[in-house]
């Protein structure tokens, strides 16, 4: 069994942050360095970073980097232009909740601190980096916990995921990749399904390419081939991410995850969800009330350069969908597996 690499696709390095350049995978390893709070926005909107706890930790950058270029010594200045910064992070993708979470504890943390204006930078980088290495050690208890909620039987699993939820979407590790890379190092996994995920191809592009960057056997389909794979037998659970939970456990993720979890649900296959506690979101009831980020229509029509699509065709691009409750058999958190209905008993774990 190969041994497990390590992918960071945020960290703080000197004085700058170092992204890796999700767009061009898998064809080229390409490093960003972000020094400005206005192109961490620019990366973030143009998925140079992608997956929300990722995107929480790269917002958490930009606040300090914004912060960092404040002229202003004035106490109450300070805050009021930090305001406007976060206010350009927030609007750069909707739906995924970890942004709005890292950036409140960032606010919260500038307003809590006393001192000078020069001390409190100080402290919102040591903010970033704790919400940057927190991130690492969440995905690894969910990893763990989320090898105990699979199912007992087979010993060895065949298990199908959508989109990227690995390191590449985390700060490293992962956490619906998290379960999987868990599974293979207890020898629980014989084999790693992933869907392509249109019209971005994630699944293809990022979650194939950490699973053969560590060895682990994975065999990647098209969307509309996961009903046909689970009626022949081939899949025995299906783990995903997740961009946002309601308080009651419905779960906005990758679309075509609640396609699939209509079809793991007639196959009599458990779905389950994998994410931080900061991806639940215990303002909002219900999955109704999640914001569905909708997209540039050239995703659909064109792949590259070539275009797929007839010239007067229209188009309709949600990055989103919401999966009920009731189709998931559970939500593996840093805090263990439950089912959905007892979410709420994690609010008041929940630190902003």
């Amino acid at each position: 069994m190969a041994a497990f690499s390590q992918v960071f696709p945020v960290y703080w390095y000197e004085d700058h942050v170092r992204l890796i350049d999700q767009n061009h995978l898998p064809t080229s390893y390409e490093v960003v360095e972000i020094s400005r709070s206005d192109d961490m926005a620019t990366a973030i909107k143009t998925m140079i970073v992608r997956g929300a706890p990722a995107i929480g930790v790269a917002a958490a950058y930009g606040m300090y980097l914004g912060a960092r270029e404040i002229q202003t010594t004035e106490r109450d200045q300070f805050l009021t232009q930090l305001e406007q910064i976060a206010k350009k992070l927030r609007e750069t993708r909707p739906t995924a909740v970890n942004l709005f979470w890292a950036i409140d504890r960032m606010l919260k943390t500038a307003r809590q601190t006393v001192g000078s204006v020069s001390y409190i930078k100080e402290v919102l980088l040591q903010a970033a980096q704790k919400i940057n290495a927190d991130d690492i050690a969440t995905c690894e208890a969910i990893g763990e916990y989320g090898l105990k909620a699979l199912p007992e039987s087979p010993e060895k699993l065949r298990i199908l995921t959508h989109c990227n939820a690995g390191a590449l979407a985390t700060a490293g590790y992962g956490t619906a990749l998290g379960v999987v890379r868990s599974a293979w190092r207890a020898n629980r996994l014989e084999r790693l399904y992933a869907d392509e995920t249109r019209p971005r191809l994630q699944g293809a592009k990022l979650t194939a390419w950490e699973a053969v960057q560590d060895g682990i056997p994975v065999t990647l389909i098209t969307d509309s081939m996961a009903a046909h794979c689970m009626k022949r037998g081939m899949i025995d659970a299906v783990v995903v991410g997740a961009d946002r939970i309601a308080a009651n456990g419905d779960t906005a993720n990758k679309i075509g995850t609640y396609s699939l979890a209509l079809v793991s649900k007639a196959h009599n296959i458990p779905f389950f969800v994998a994410a931080p506690l900061s991806t639940i979101d215990f303002k909002l009831d219900t999955g109704a009330q999640i914001p569905i980020e909708e997209r540039d229509p050239v995703e659909i029509y064109q792949i590259g350069q070539t275009v797929v699509c007839p010239a007067g065709a229209e188009f309709y691009n949600p990055a989103f969908d919401v999966t009920p409750a009731e189709l998931i058999q559970a939500i593996i958190t840093e805090y263990g597996a439950m089912r959905p209905a007892e979410l709420i008993q994690l609010q008041t774990k929940q630190v902003v």
